[in-house]
């Protein structure tokens, strides 16, 4: 015996169908979607003649729904649901939200801020806040929000997405690199941890000349003072990468020492993001080729 597929009902038969359902009223449901109560009647009706089955028993006062009604209605209230929501989410215009990021300066200056115009045209509805940090303890004592942190991975308390992998060679600008000996160069230092011509001399089988060492106390400071000829940096890797495109900058050895660290988008750990600061972590990870935590 062929199967009989019954034609979908035209929608406001279905809007008149679900008022009427919910209100248990033919007139307020007319009141309420703006038509008359004979249009009403006559869509519930033609939905009925449709479907072939009654959904309401017309009473003296109001109607009561069959049960065949009251098994469709929680599927077209569900429908209709999905349809207000995407509805919203793709043509209402969003209201700018605030999402704060707390960065080291130099990921805020070489990585993020080059990356603001995409952000912008990807999330015209986020407006970035971002703090800068200079050192571990600069984080504070807040626990929620967003932050950039530098390590291997593991950060008490937070989840960590990674958006980059560190590798360290030495880079100057290309007039000093024409000197027959590059490790006579002043060396330009970031102070602190993240000290490491020792170790890449070490690594690379070397022994360093000595000369004068200048320090700084973020990376950043330090490649500009690099392009402008003061002496050797030991680039970081993807953070100098836009030096060496645009030629600033040249790397003056062939080895590249891999730290094992690099950069995390943190989330504070068993807590839910806002809708604004979930859509910039899903941007990050797009940016930066990177899968996210879940």
């Amino acid at each position: 015996m062929p199967q009989v597929t019954v034609p979908l009902p035209p929608l406001d038969w279905l809007r008149s169908f679900e008022a009427a359902a919910r209100l248990s009223n033919f007139t307020a449901a007319a009141a309420e979607l703006g038509l008359t109560q004979a249009a009403v009647s006559q869509h519930i009706r033609s939905l009925e003649e449709r479907l072939r089955q009654p959904l309401f028993v017309r009473l003296a006062r109001g109607v009561e729904l069959t049960p065949e009604g009251a098994a469709y209605l929680p599927h077209l209230q569900s429908a209709f649901a999905v349809i207000a929501s995407s509805t919203r989410d793709l043509f209402e215009p969003k209201t700018i939200q605030s999402v704060t990021i707390r960065s080291p300066i130099s990921f805020a200056v070489l990585m993020i801020a080059p990356l603001l115009q995409d952000m912008a045209k990807h999330l015209p509805f986020v407006q970035l806040q971002i703090e800068t940090i200079h050192t571990p303890a600069d984080y504070g004592e807040r626990s929620g929000g967003l932050d950039i942190r530098f390590g291997t991975g593991s950060f008490p308390g937070r989840q960590a997405d990674r958006l980059t992998r560190e590798a360290l060679t030495p880079m100057a600008a290309p007039g000093l690199a024409k000197m027959p000996n590059w490790t006579e160069l002043p060396r330009l230092t970031v102070v602190g941890a993240r000290e490491m011509w020792g170790e890449w001399f070490a690594v690379a089988r070397m022994k360093p000349a000595i000369g004068p060492t200048h320090k700084f106390d973020s990376f950043v400071a330090a490649l500009e003072a690099a392009k402008h000829g003061a002496g050797m940096v030991l680039g970081s890797r993807p953070l100098a990468d836009a030096a060496l495109r645009d030629g600033s900058l040249v790397t003056l050895s062939g080895f590249a020492l891999s730290s094992g660290a690099g950069h995390y988008l943190t989330a504070p750990s068993g807590t839910h993001l806002s809708p604004a600061e979930e859509a910039v972590r899903q941007w990050f990870a797009t940016v930066f080729g990177t899968p996210i935590s879940r």
